[in-house]
């Protein structure tokens, strides 16, 4: 892929003005289980599917989905789909499922135990049902809200010992450290497989989140990795495996020159996560067209030449401060929208969390990385919906179904014209476009070359 080109908005969150009149029809069911075909994910009829998903939060010291004491469980997985996602990256801590005294606490003793009174009075108002379940089955019954309302789960193993992730020296980060004993995590990787063996909408497993620190090494990762994935598809072999790199899953170099070798193949993928702050300050401090071309180039060396290679790249964590203040995620988000839209990537935002019961000793803390606001009854920033849900639907791949946008013309004073530019790929010499208020002129000189769910227009040379 060829250097992109990033238009230095003043924010991209002062730009677009939602508007109702713009309908999409509803996404095509697919027929699961999803495997892989090249660097395509696709459903049992080999059609394209494109994972649009959204992390949700379920691996800290409470062990149980966060937001349940503010909304009701049904409510949030319709919530989840309103605002265009079609999958939930769900966590899970390897002790919830390995450490029996821990997995049959009740949700009202769990909160018990961390004194959060506040949070058993607000799950009593919104899940009365579920305050007396254990953990499991609590966690258990998200996945079954979620598939009730068609969104696909990816069970991600974010962490052994439940709590915030994450840090060098927290004892989760690499296999051997003090909480990450791999065997026991072979243990909770193949009970998590088996409990969701025939569950439809649980599509996909991720082995590991962020693997790091001092004793990360490539030979332990291909010993252990690969192990790891053997039991998942054993035990429950409709699922995709996610594997994830080292260095906090930026690094996947290793993979250019030995590949991994497993006993089956169809379901395998890769992920990787970019954030603003992955790059530092670089963003806000530095020429933003420079360091986009710098971070991709980068990006495309360590992790991206799998699509060449014909593996699925899923990018299962990136995010920015939605209230839009913050300078280096505005600049990075221009960036990431680019790539993730000349490679039609597959993607999880970092995080639907509006607020937490319990993060690194502050209760209630509120998640300004989160879709949702801290009571998580109100979208916190629609303007970054309207953006990314340009990247929801798939418009490469194998046999994907194109949807069509629909336009009311109720109000006549607004000249509606083929989208703002937002992204621009040099080296395709396209502009991605959407319908929307025209917030740069278009010139004649541009011809429509192609139509789908998407717009694309090409300069002529």
């Amino acid at each position: 892929m060829g250097r992109l080109v990033f238009f230095s908005f003043i924010s991209f969150f002062s730009f677009l003005t939602p508007f109702s009149d713009v309908m999409i029809p509803q996404k095509q069911v697919m027929a699961l289980p999803l495997s892989t075909d090249s660097r395509w994910i696709v459903d049992e009829n080999g059609q394209r599917v494109k994972l649009a998903c959204v992390n949700w939060v379920s691996h800290l010291e409470v062990m149980v989905a966060e937001g349940i004491s503010k909304q009701p469980m049904d409510g949030i997985a319709k919530r989840i789909l309103s605002m265009g996602f079609n999958c939930v990256r769900l966590t899970w801590p390897v002790f919830l499922v390995t450490n029996d005294t821990l997995g049959s606490l009740t949700v009202r003793q769990s909160l018990q135990s961390h004194g959060l009174l506040e949070s058993i009075s607000g799950i009593q108002a919104n899940n009365p049902s579920i305050i007396d379940l254990s953990l499991l089955d609590v966690y258990q019954a998200v996945v079954s809200s979620l598939g009730n309302n068609n969104v696909m789960v990816i069970l991600d193993n974010h962490i052994s010992k439940p709590g915030w992730c994450c840090s060098n020296s927290d004892g989760n980060g690499f296999f051997g450290d003090q909480y990450f004993d791999p065997d026991l995590w072979i243990t909770g990787l193949t009970r998590m497989a088996s409990m969701f063996k025939g569950v439809p909408n649980v599509v996909g497993m991720s082995l590991r989140n962020e693997l790091r620190g001092p004793k990360q090494n490539v030979n332990d990762w291909y010993r252990y990795m690969q192990k790891g994935a053997e039991a998942v598809h054993s035990a429950n072999p409709d699922v995709i495996v996610i594997l994830s790199g080292l260095n906090y899953d930026k690094d996947l170099s290793f993979l250019r020159n030995r590949p991994v070798h497993l006993t089956f193949s169809g379901k395998i993928v890769f992920e990787v996560h970019w954030y603003g702050f992955t790059d530092g300050e670089a963003w806000k401090s530095g020429n933003s067209n420079q360091v986009c071309g710098r971070v991709v180039d980068n990006m495309m060396r360590v992790s991206g030449f799998l699509l060449d290679q014909g593996w699925p790249l899923f990018v299962s964590e990136f995010g920015v401060d939605q209230r839009g203040t913050n300078v280096n995620d505005n600049r990075y988000l221009g960036c990431f929208l680019s790539v993730a839209a000349e490679l039609d990537l597959d993607w999880a935002l970092w995080t639907l969390v509006g607020s937490y019961y319990l993060r690194q000793g502050v209760i209630g803390m509120n998640e300004y990385y989160g879709v949702l606001n801290w009571n998580w009854r109100e979208v916190r920033n629609s303007t970054f919906l309207q953006l990314i849900s340009a990247l929801q639907s798939p418009f490469r791949g194998i046999a994907f179904v194109t949807s069509s946008l629909f336009i009311s013309s109720s109000n006549m004073n607004l000249m509606l014209l083929i989208y703002s530019i937002v992204f621009y790929s040099q080296s395709l010499r396209l502009c991605l476009l959407e319908i929307c208020f025209s917030l740069y002129k278009l010139t004649v000189n541009k011809k429509l070359i192609y139509k789908s769910s998407w717009f694309f227009y090409s300069k002529n040379p």
